[in-house]
């Protein structure tokens, strides 16, 4: 008689993935441990903001192995993205340039590889699992692209949105204080794909992360948006905007308003 699978959360430490193992585990199903990519920026500074690098070690795998019995493995690439950042072609019409940022529509994003390796690497050496995966009822573009075979979408199942999502986590003490900076979203602080109030944030919260991707924005040979604009472009609005030359609502927001406001400055 074959062993049976295993079932294997994998979480970010955001409030579907955490709702998604609480609500599968309060209705009766079993979950055989956890699996969190840790991805780093350098050797000594993690991708997540500072409160969540906190809160995942500190609070919420403790009390996951504590409360539900289900203990999280870190995986963590060998190398780390500032690494990669400035890693230099060795062969092609690229040879001796710097990577750069990762946005690269020919090339695709380098920087996926940081959890991706770590993480295929980790399903080779389990074998065969049924993943736990946190989308919620409301995502449905997400949901069409997830519901296939060896994987449970327990906030699907339930007909748990995100906002239900959230209230289970701050229900049970599992809300990350990430959130509360007004975020909507989890991730790495550099990513060059967060929105514009991400990065407006970064840059008021962290003005040394910010400063770092200024750095950066110099030094790489590749644009940080795929549309060609640059950190020093979102630098620049978030100035006028903190003088009032422009307005700060994304929904009525155009790049040429910049020029507008500059040239309504000179006269």
């Amino acid at each position: 008689m074959s062993e049976e699978p295993k079932i294997l959360a994998s979480i970010s430490g955001g409030k579907d993935s955490l709702a998604a193992l609480i609500t599968h585990i309060e209705s009766g199903g079993r979950c055989d441990g956890a699996v969190y990519c840790r991805i780093m920026f350098d050797d000594e500074t993690s991708a997540e903001y500072p409160e969540h690098e906190d809160f995942l070690f500190s609070k919420c795998f403790p009390t996951l192995e504590r409360e539900y019995g289900v203990k999280t493995r870190v995986l963590q690439s060998p190398t780390n993205y500032i690494e990669q950042f400035y890693r230099r072609y060795e062969k092609g019409k690229n040879i001796g340039r710097i990577q750069g940022f990762p946005c690269s529509i020919v090339r695709g994003n380098w920087c996926t590889k940081l959890k991706t390796r770590p993480i295929n690497a980790w399903k080779r050496e389990t074998g065969k699992f049924t993943e736990l995966v946190g989308i919620a009822a409301d995502e449905e573009k997400r949901i069409e692209r997830d519901t296939v075979k060896g994987k449970v979408l327990p906030l699907v199942e339930h007909g748990i949105t995100e906002a239900g999502a959230r209230e289970i986590c701050k229900r049970h003490g599992l809300y990350s204080p990430a959130y509360t900076k007004g975020r909507e979203r989890l991730g790495c602080w550099f990513c060059h794909n967060q929105g514009v109030q991400q990065l407006r944030l970064l840059r008021k919260k962290y003005p040394e992360y910010w400063k770092l991707l200024l750095k950066w924005d110099k030094d790489s040979p590749v644009f940080f948006k795929p549309d060609g604009h640059t950190v020093h472009d979102y630098d620049c609005r978030f100035q006028m905007e903190d003088e009032l030359l422009i307005s700060a609502d994304d929904k009525v927001f155009r790049w040429s308003m910049m020029d507008e406001a500059l040239n309504y400055r000179l006269f």
